[in-house]
């Protein structure tokens, strides 16, 4: 028994009161008012951050920013939201790295639509499961309405179906899980003896998520032949007939074909209807990774760009490139609903078969995930309130920004240009006449850059040499935008080369050019 006073119960009503104070935090009926608080207050920071922000980045350096997160001591909490959201002011929001901002050229990540963003906020307050109907409801119906839409958008038919994935890398990983078990399925030879046999077919600029995918599904170390490329870094289709007959002959087994509708380094498209005749002759699987390139699906005016993508047996999708929504928001669609079986896996807690029969639908059946966000109500809401008109729009001026990069560049005696781009990316380096200077100087003018933080571009190899890329995903970018970040670059790679000419011309000791 605890008598009054005792220590027994004085901890006992210590712990009460910290449970007290712990529900205060929970989100429900009794604490909407503090929701609406927080979150407002949440919403003024970012907006205020974003309405002053004159830059993509400040170009802070890791070792700089690590010691503030490091001395942070996650066992002692702030209490006070206003205190924390100082707090990720100065470890998060002051240094975050803006895609919205005009000058920022580097990946493919795209500035976002409000009505995304209201889904968003929803979505995460809601916090529904789609994997099965009990954790969804009508989550799970508008996620499968999303993908008969997209899935007519391509044109695959009747039978069609997907999910909504993490991303592009997942998609993948997916549709080529299912192209394996159809490959095995249709040989009667033991799993273990087929396996080293499967060989992928992939563009030699197609990504690099297709070589990942094979390890992950156990393929041989060599199972990804990468197909010759155009000089416009598309996939050869002789190259292609070659390979599946060499293949052949070697008693390998092609499993899949991966086309590419949107490289990320060219934002190349593969001849589709070509490569989709090759494979539908040969009766090999043929997928579409169009991560980049399904902003084309709603595009005004060059839908016509993926013909032949309605030909592939599975497609990746990223909205969260160029459909404008936040990250994550992927999926991938099959021709033929029934090749996601391979996918399922039964657990009684989950997908029991009294569901089947009474026809409820469970997205866990078809994904590789269990537990997964509601991303689609982020697309839903867009689509509600802008448009897929207005969507494509949006897409189709950045693919125009980039043909006005492309011009400044070919025009412009200090650079060369690799090739140009049916969307939005350019690929270039600064050429100085001492060309062996070219690369160190292409280096150090995007760290630069980045140093700097007045602009974030990226930077590739091709045929070994070091290159600069423009990734254009924002429609507010304007010409002026882009030829100010052509002059910086310049400006950087041009003091790189006076430095180092200097130093290779006098007998004094030099010091190192400095970034930034």
């Amino acid at each position: 028994m605890n008598l009054p006073g005792h220590p027994a119960e004085a901890a006992s009503s210590a712990a009460s009161g910290d449970l007290t104070a712990a529900r205060a935090h929970l989100f429900h009926q009794g604490t909407v008012d503090r929701y609406r608080q927080l979150l407002a207050a949440g919403v003024d920071r970012v907006a205020g951050r974003v309405a002053e922000v004159d830059r993509p980045c400040t170009g802070i350096a890791p070792a700089r920013l690590a010691p503030e997160i490091d001395r942070i001591d996650l066992d002692r909490p702030l209490t006070d939201p206003a205190a924390a959201l100082d707090e990720l002011e100065s470890v998060y929001l002051r240094d975050a790295v803006f895609f919205h901002h005009p000058r920022y050229l580097a990946h493919l990540n795209c500035p976002v639509v409000i009505p995304a963003l209201l889904g968003e906020a929803v979505l995460s307050a809601v916090n529904s499961s789609l994997d099965t109907w009990d954790q969804s409801a009508g989550g799970t119906l508008i996620e499968r309405r999303l993908i008969d839409w997209t899935a007519d958008r391509i044109g695959l038919g009747p039978d069609a179906d997907g999910v909504f994935t993490s991303g592009g890398t997942q998609s993948n990983l997916h549709a080529l899980l299912l192209a394996r078990e159809e490959t095995l399925a249709a040989t009667a030879l033991p799993r273990e003896e087929l396996l080293p046999r499967l060989r992928i077919l992939a563009s030699a600029a197609g990504h690099f998520s297709v070589q990942k995918s094979a390890k992950l599904l156990g393929l041989a170390r060599d199972a990804v032949i990468t197909v010759e490329t155009d000089a416009d870094r598309r996939m050869r289709p002789t190259a292609l007939a070659n390979e599946i007959a060499r293949c052949r002959r070697a008693g390998q087994l092609v499993m899949a074909v991966v086309a590419t509708a949107g490289t990320t380094d060219f934002g190349t498209i593969d001849p589709l209807p070509a490569v989709a005749d090759l494979c539908r002759a040969a009766g090999v699987w043929l997928h579409v990774d169009a991560a980049y390139g399904c902003g084309l699906l709603v595009s005004p005016n060059r839908r016509h760009l993926l013909d032949g993508i309605e030909q592939a047996d599975s497609v990746t999708v990223d909205y969260h490139k160029s459909f404008f929504q936040p990250v994550s928001s992927s999926a991938v669609l099959v021709r033929d609903r029934a090749v996601l079986r391979h996918a399922t896996y039964h657990a009684d807690y989950l997908n029991p078969a009294r569901m089947a029969e009474q026809r409820i639908p469970n997205q866990v059946d078809k994904s590789l995930q269990t537990t997964r966000r509601f991303d689609a109500l982020k697309l839903w809401l867009t689509l509600r309130i802008m448009g897929p008109d207005a969507v494509g729009t949006l897409f189709d001026e950045v693919v125009d920004r980039a043909a006005d990069a492309w011009r400044l560049l070919s025009e412009d005696p200090r650079f060369e240009v690799v090739t140009r781009s049916p969307l939005s990316t350019v690929v270039f380096r600064y050429l100085p006449a001492e060309r062996h200077l070219a690369d160190d100087a292409n280096l150090y003018a995007r760290e630069a850059l980045a140093a700097s933080g007045a602009a974030v571009i990226a930077g590739t190899r091709v045929d070994g040499r070091h290159y600069l890329k423009f990734t254009l995903l924002n429609p507010e970018t304007t010409v002026d935008d882009i030829a100010h970040v052509i002059e910086l670059i310049a400006g950087h790679a041009s003091r790189y080369v006076r430095t180092k000419t200097a130093a290779e011309t006098t007998t004094e000791p030099q010091q190192p050019c400095p970034v930034g």
